[in-house]
């Protein structure tokens, strides 16, 4: 009777996995469009860079400061009931950007569209890895964080055609609509009693229910999301690396248009080119440090480092060139490392905080990216461009990564203290199955 129950608890779990990607789809769609139709924006409203940077940087903003409480409440009332309100709410916040006859307006619904996608990315992962086993963490991290540069892709390419032909209001109408129906479809399908049933056979790591006045204290579990160096310097690392990346994938479409001539459905498709790199380079990233990190989970912590390290000398070198195919090709290669942290990342943290909040400690990792890399990212960006030109201040941004990458060299020195014990009575891991 297990044998055959088995292949349906793993199709289901890659089910999960599809219908939680899409929605990370629909969230970066949503959030990202708008850069496709910065230049519409700016020639209609007659708006600085700066301006339009905190269109941008308001999601990420409000992303950062409700992830935390947002999670923790998912943790203990329902995942599944939190993505689906989730997405309902970036939706609809999506399609009230479509009818906004003002930058404030459209500075409302962009608030709320951070404030439904604040909880998203953290109780989406946890929700993926609690139906897989733990030695495919990083990949399948990478895999699902790099939805976020596909999202982007698709946000910024189709926004930019659909923008050119249709207008930019219609942009944000089509995001929205398309949000709404996977949040339907994902609520029919994805339940807590399913997720169960597939945890089961799939051997994925056992996670204690919280009952009604039995959960965790917030005293007690702040603790355990900062208790080591480690894990400071993953969330510190992640966050500074983000920063650069989203600075890209919001300015690039502009770039294209200020330095290259190109028109917005050009621009955005050309820049999705750039987003798609970079959701490559995160599902490589995961992808290496699965395979390294089995014979050596310090690896890791390597493989972060190269990467920052890589990505601010190919970048600062791309920026520095005047345009044309060799600065093309240098700044892809960079944005290809740009963010192959992330699944890294999220593995470091998965393996240094408890599985009973890991929902609450991937949203420590999403505010420490919020508040570190995507809400100033761009803002960050579109302020030093008001000042020096968008071409020079692509060239500084990609400094950050200096830091990032002493961070994680840092964090790699402290790993092993940082490691969350296994609980006594629990089944020691095997070679594979260690933490990565």
């Amino acid at each position: 009777m297990t044998g055959p129950a088995e292949p349906m608890t793993r199709g289901y779990a890659w089910l999960v996995f599809a219908l939680s990607f899409g929605l990370l789809l629909s969230d970066y769609m949503s959030r990202q469009v708008l850069n496709a139709v910065f230049p519409l924006l700016k020639a209609e409203w007659a708006l600085s860079d700066t301006a339009l940077g905190s269109l941008s940087g308001v999601v990420a903003l409000m992303v950062g400061l409700l992830t935390f409480p947002l999670s923790l409440l998912a943790d203990r009332w329902g995942r599944v009931r939190c993505l689906v309100l989730s997405a309902v709410v970036w939706s609809l916040a999506t399609l009230g950007c479509a009818v906004s006859a003002s930058y404030g307006e459209m500075f409302l619904g962009r608030f709320l569209v951070g404030v439904g996608e604040a909880a998203y990315g953290s109780v989406g992962i946890a929700v993926v890895l609690s139906v897989f086993p733990v030695a495919m963490r990083a990949t399948l991290s990478g895999a699902f964080i790099a939805g976020g540069a596909f999202g982007s892709v698709l946000g910024v390419s189709i926004g930019g055609v659909i923008a050119q032909h249709l207008g930019w209001r219609w942009t944000f109408g089509v995001m929205g609509l398309f949000g709404l129906a996977l949040a339907a479809v994902y609520g029919v399908v994805v339940t807590e009693r399913r997720l169960s049933r597939a945890r089961a056979g799939a051997g994925a790591e056992a996670e204690p229910a919280a009952e009604p006045g039995t959960g965790v204290s917030v005293r007690k579990l702040l603790p355990r999301l900062f208790s080591s160096v480690s894990v400071l310097c993953a969330y510190v690392g992640s966050g500074l690396q983000m920063f650069l990346a989203m600075a890209l994938l919001a300015w690039m479409p502009s770039y294209l248009d200020r330095y290259y001539g190109m028109p917005p459905d050009k621009a955005g498709l050309a820049a999705g080119v750039f987003a798609l790199i970079t959701g490559i380079g995160m599902v490589g990233g995961g992808m290496v440090c699965d395979r390294l990190g089995r014979r050596n989970p310090h690896l890791k912590w390597s493989v972060a480092v190269i990467c920052s390290t890589g990505s601010v000398v190919l970048l600062a070198g791309g920026f520095q060139l005047p345009p044309g195919a060799a600065q093309l090709v240098l700044i892809g290669a960079g944005t290809l490392l740009c963010n192959a942290t992330a699944g890294p990342a999220a593995a470091m943290v998965m393996s240094l905080t408890p599985a009973a909040v890991a929902a609450t400690a991937l949203a420590t990792l999403t505010l420490a990216n919020s508040l570190l890399g995507l809400a100033p990212g761009p803002a960050v960006t579109g302020m030093l461009a008001d000042r020096m030109g968008l071409d020079a201040a692509l060239r500084v941004i990609p400094l950050v990564s200096v830091v990032a990458g002493l961070a994680f060299a840092l964090g790699g020195r402290h790993y092993a203290k940082g490691l969350v014990p296994v609980p006594a009575g629990a089944a020691p891991l095997t070679k594979t199955e260690l933490p990565t």
